[in-house]
């Protein structure tokens, strides 16, 4: 698919981090004309995905770096790419299950690709043991294309 607009930045995997990648996510959609609905929605997708970066990808571990694209497609399309270098994910779609975490010990609820899924039109998870975990998140800004129609 062809890419009209295109940003990438990588960052350290620290909590401090995450409203940054919120921030310039958002500031990059804004060329779309979103609703304030639609870049809430993208801001809580992006969180929940540096989050698990951050908290399960690199569990115990410093320097760990996140990598992010943000690409505007055709018809008004953003998409977020959030990849790591960290653990991996085991078992992909059961980690995607709502509720399950792999560190119930822990205060987590287990909902983040629950929230992202239901924030996007669009998700995709790779992942390998040892290799890290891309998170692909698409989302059509509707706001911008129905006021061109007015």
């Amino acid at each position: 698919m062809k890419t009209l607009n295109e940003i990438k930045c990588t960052f350290p995997a620290r909590s401090e981090n995450e409203s940054f990648a919120r921030t310039v996510v958002c500031a990059f959609a804004a060329q779309l004309d979103p609703t304030v609905e639609e870049l809430a929605d993208l801001r809580t997708a992006v969180s929940e995905a540096v989050t698990n970066s951050i908290v399960h990808a690199y569990r115990g571990i410093d320097g760990g770096m996140i990598a992010m694209t943000v690409r505007l497609l055709p018809d008004a399309v953003i998409y977020v790419r959030i990849a790591d270098k960290g653990c991996g994910i085991a078992d992909v779609r059961k980690a995607m299950e709502p509720l399950y975490s792999s560190a119930p010990a822990e205060e987590r609820a287990g909902l983040g690709f629950t929230v992202m899924e239901s924030f996007t039109d669009k998700l995709s998870v790779h992942s390998k043991l040892g290799s890290g975990t891309t998170v692909t998140m698409r989302k059509k800004i509707r706001h911008g294309t129905e006021h061109d129609r007015h």
